[in-house]
């Protein structure tokens, strides 16, 4: 293995922090992974963070990728997870670069899913797409003919903020009825008051129908066939919450271009967050991926 070919790839989500090597393939080498503090300050955060980095690296690592929860300003700067509320602001790439000596990039979670499954996973050959996480939050990364969507400040894709029911349960950003509000292990708890992973049939076909409502709003309004869905929710709920998505897609999206779009399980697995952030890595570094 040759020194340009390993990423050190680092994933930040509400849950959980996850660090990996991953080669130029694509194949996750090793990885360790932590519960992501609940309480604590910023740097209460960053200090576990920078000791999975520390224990992860074995010196042969020439970028560092980062897949984190958004918004965030460009090139990801700083930081502010709707479900991480010690960070706001938080001046992740420059801490980074700072702890490693390598060059970093960074970009929102979803979208390094988004560059993943399209390099090697689910939407591998397929030039327009969403990618979507449901999980603690909900988000989503958008590739059209071919390349990954950044949009003004990068925050490009979150689907999350979709709102599918009016007047629906508050929603971290502000709004209400948002996705992420209905449909996120986050908003899965709140609504039942219980772990999201213990939810019954009719809780599993809800949150399934609601992303295939906000697929459908998407797919019509960007011509795109294909919906790549990941996250401990979407994938814990397998046939009943994908069997629900795809039924409310064929309803509601009814123009002729939109018929016959495809919402799918993820192809990663969970492997997809540090394929992802390591893509996040090899792009900015100007590697060909299939996606730009």
């Amino acid at each position: 293995m040759q020194r340009a070919d390993i990423a050190l790839a680092v994933d930040i989500g509400g849950t959980k922090l996850a660090v990996g090597r991953v080669d130029a393939e694509g194949r996750v080498l090793d990885r360790s992974v932590a519960p992501t503090p609940a309480r604590g300050s910023a740097e209460d955060l960053w200090g576990r963070l920078a000791e999975l980095v520390d224990a992860a690296r074995r010196g042969d690592e020439v970028v560092v990728g980062v897949g984190c929860g958004g918004p965030m300003r460009p090139g990801g700067t700083a930081v502010s997870p709707l479900n991480i509320p010690a960070w706001r602001d938080f001046p992740l790439r420059a801490r980074l670069a700072e702890l490693t000596g390598l060059p970093v990039h960074v970009d929102n979670d979803a979208k390094a899913l988004a560059l993943g499954e399209g390099w090697r996973g689910a939407a591998r050959g397929a030039r327009d797409y969403i990618a979507m996480v449901v999980s603690t939050g909900v988000g989503g990364g958008i590739v059209l003919d071919g390349r990954l969507l950044d949009g003004a400040a990068g925050n490009a894709g979150h689907v999350g903020h979709v709102i599918v029911e009016p007047d629906g349960r508050p929603c971290g950003c502000g709004a209400r009825g948002c996705l992420e509000a209905e449909a996120s292990g986050t908003g899965i708890r709140a609504a039942t008051g219980a772990d999201p992973a213990e939810a019954g049939e009719e809780v599993r076909r809800r949150t399934g129908t609601l992303v295939g409502r906000a697929v459908a709003s998407v797919v019509s309004l960007l011509d795109l066939r294909l919906a790549v869905v990941a996250g401990s929710v979407a994938l814990g709920y397998g046939e009943t919450f994908f069997a629900a998505a795809q039924a409310e897609l064929e309803a509601r999206a009814r123009l002729s271009f939109a018929r016959g779009a495809r919402i799918v399980p993820a192809g990663l697995g969970d492997a997809g967050p540090l394929v992802g952030a390591a893509a996040v890595g090899w792009r900015g570094e100007g590697r060909d991926l299939g996606v730009a």
